[in-house]
């Protein structure tokens, strides 16, 4: 089960994500995130610290979200990425275009 949690709107979006994000919940995930950008368009920060699984189709969704926000002029920021999840976004270089933390 995931959980994506708006925990802040100040200057940036705070996105808390917990659980796991597979293909199965994928399109939850993304359908939640948008609502709030959409809602209040601003830079994304995702909490990741709770966030214990995600699969490639999660990663083509951080993809998508990526895309969507930087042709608005913002950007993401993952934080708190456990290593194993680090490791399947260096691993599909996405570390060099995206900032993790």
């Amino acid at each position: 089960m995931q959980q994506v949690k708006l925990i802040s709107a100040d200057e940036k979006l705070v996105i808390a994500l917990s659980g796991e994000i597979d293909s199965a919940t994928v399109d939850d995930f993304y359908t939640q995130v948008n609502a709030i950008y959409v809602h209040d368009k601003k830079d994304i920060v995702f909490d990741c610290s709770a966030l214990t699984f995600i699969d490639s189709t999660t990663l083509g969704t951080f993809v998508k979200i990526f895309k969507h926000l930087k042709e608005d002029g913002h950007t993401f920021i993952l934080r708190n990425v456990q290593p194993r999840i680090k490791k399947l976004f260096q691993i599909c270089a996405l570390d060099t275009i995206m900032e993790i933390d």
